[in-house]
Parts: structure tokens; C-alpha cells; sequence
């Protein structure tokens, strides 16, 4: 891709990066093509991913690289990243995805076309090109993880405001933006002077569930959030967290109860919530036995491995 053919949009990216490999080096070079300022944060990185890309761009002075010299979480180095980005937006980028092209002018073109929207989104993909779940969603409420942990989604289709799904990817593809209730952190378009309104993101979330606290403090503050289908964005999901699975199971469902905690307790009576945590560390408790299984298997399978 020639730079030239693109103009560089007004955009801070800010890439959280732990152990992200090779993909680190496609991802920095698809948002230094579309971007003014790119912005890697590593959170205490093991592997040659921060070495490799310092390799790989060794002149580019829109690369801007920090080390955080520990890993205190997604949220707290999105949070470093947005006190040294610049621009007036700021997109928040996993460093397992692949801008596609014109997809950030996209996404920043639906941001300047209504001032009152605070975070945007693009299309989600996986590598098959089908769409990914979470790229654009409601707000999974307990009412609807209980919905959806326990299959009762399948009576949408009879009453639909009762057994709502939270996941909307499973619905037609919309032909031009749309307002939802959250979108994935993976990829988020988001104003600064909004964030200004809003707050930082809550760095009590150490993985995952973070995002869905900041789409719904957004939306409680009277910002919109849009889903751009027309902004495609590759995802090879889970590159970061695939050699620990047990240790990410459990921070996302301690991440799931903060969230309920946080915003739910005080619609909801206590006992139901103590269903809800129950059921919440329940699948944790499950997750966890099919990693160990799995595990175990292929060491026996394979002592030596």
C-alpha cells in the first residue's frame, strides 16, 4: 500500500501489546498507512515482538513506543496510551488486528458526521471473513447472560423483548452505520473530547469486560456509539492469550462480576445476585477443568512436551 494514495487521519492508535509475535509487525504497519500517530504500549512483553518491531521501523517517528516494565492489565495500558496520544481521536487496537484498507477514514468519516457520537466500531472478521460475535452488541444485563447461558435465546424469534440476544452478529448485516449499546474493545474509534465527559477506562479490569464498562458510561453520559459494517478489520482473536487460558477464564469472569456488581446490584434483588455469581464461577470452575483435562491429556499423550 502506496501512504500517498491515503490521507493520514486525524488518530492516535493505541496498541496495548503482550506477546503478540509477528502480527504485532502487521498490525503497526497497517495503522502507520492510515494513521497520524501510532502508539504501542507493552505491558512486559516475553517474547521478540517489541524488538522485531523496533527493527522493523527504526526511522518512522509516528511510532511511538512505551514500556510499562509489568503488566497491570489491558485498561491501565490503554490508559497510558491515551495520556501520550495527540490527536483528537483515539482508536483503540488490539495488536492481533489488521486495519482494512480505508477502513479508519471510514469510521472517522461517521464520527465527524454526528458530533454527539462517542465511540465507533468497524466490522469484526475472522479469518474466513465470517463476522466475529462482540463487534456489536447490547449490554449483557444478567437477565440476558442467564438468557443466553442457558439456550432460552432460541425464543427470541417468539418474544423477543423477553429473551433478548445480546449478540447481534448473528443478524442481518446493516447497509449503513448503526447506533448500538457496546462494541468490542478490540477495535474502538473513540473522541477525546468525549473521554474528557466520560472518564479514562476503569483500571479495576485487569481483561476484558472493561469495554463493556466504558460503552455503557458513555451511553449513561449521552453519547452515542455507532457499528460502521463498511470499516472491515481482521481479527486473529485470542493471539495474546492463547498460552494461558486459565488465567484469562479467570479474570474475565472476575471482570463479569465487577461489572454486574458495578452497575446492576441495585436493580436487581440480592439474592439473584448471588445466583449470578454463583452461575458466573460455575462455567469459570468448568472452563478451568477442561483446560486442566486438556492438558493433562496431551502430557500424557506427549510426557516430554
Amino acid at each position: 500500500m502506496d501512504t500517498e494514495m491515503y490521507s493520514l487521519q486525524p488518530v492516535s492508535i493505541v496498541i496495548v501489546n503482550y506477546n503478540a509475535g509477528p502480527l504485532l509487525i502487521r498490525c503497526v504497519h497497517a495503522a502507520l498507512e492510515q494513521a497520524r500517530e501510532v502508539i504501542v504500549v507493552d505491558n512486559a512483553s516475553i517474547d521478540s515482538s517489541m524488538e522485531k518491531l523496533r527493527d522493523s521501523f527504526p526511522m518512522e517517528n509516528r511510532l511511538n513506543l512505551m514500556a510499562t516494565g509489568k503488566n497491570s492489565g489491558f485498561a491501565a495500558g490503554c490508559n497510558i496510551g491515551l495520556d501520550a496520544s495527540t490527536q483528537p481521536y483515539i482508536l483503540f487496537l488490539n495488536p492481533d488486528c489488521i486495519l482494512g484498507d480505508y477502513s479508519l477514514q471510514r469510521m472517522v468519516q461517521v464520527m465527524e458526521s454526528d458530533p454527539p457520537i462517542g465511540i465507533a466500531g468497524g466490522y469484526l472478521m475472522n479469518p474466513d471473513g465470517s463476522e466475529q460475535s462482540g463487534g456489536r452488541r447490547a449490554i449483557p444485563t444478567p437477565w440476558r447472560a442467564f438468557v443466553r447461558a442457558f439456550g432460552l435465546y432460541r425464543l427470541e424469534k417468539y418474544w423477543p423483548c423477553l429473551f433478548y440476544d445480546f449478540h447481534l452478529h448473528q443478524q442481518p448485516l446493516p447497509v449503513m452505520s448503526i447506533e448500538v449499546e457496546a462494541i468490542s474493545g478490540a477495535l474502538m474509534l473513540v473522541r477525546h473530547e468525549a473521554i474528557k465527559d466520560v472518564g479514562s477506562w476503569d483500571e479495576q479490569y485487569f481483561l476484558h469486560c472493561e469495554d463493556l464498562d466504558w460503552c455503557l458510561r458513555f451511553r449513561q453520559k449521552g453519547w452515542k456509539i455507532k457499528f460502521v459494517p463498511d470499516a472491515p478489520v481482521l481479527h486473529y482473536r485470542g493471539t495474546c492469550s492463547r498460552a494461558r487460558p486459565i488465567f484469562v477464564a479467570w479474570h474475565k469472569h472476575k471482570g463479569m462480576l465487577r461489572f454486574y456488581k458495578k452497575f446492576f446490584h441495585p436493580q436487581y434483588p440480592g439474592g439473584l445476585m448471588w445466583i449470578v455469581a454463583l452461575g458466573v464461577w460455575s462455567r469459570f470452575g468448568a472452563i478451568a477443568l477442561f483446560y486442566t483435562a486438556q492438558h493433562i491429556y496431551r502430557w500424557l499423550g506427549n510426557p516430554r512436551a
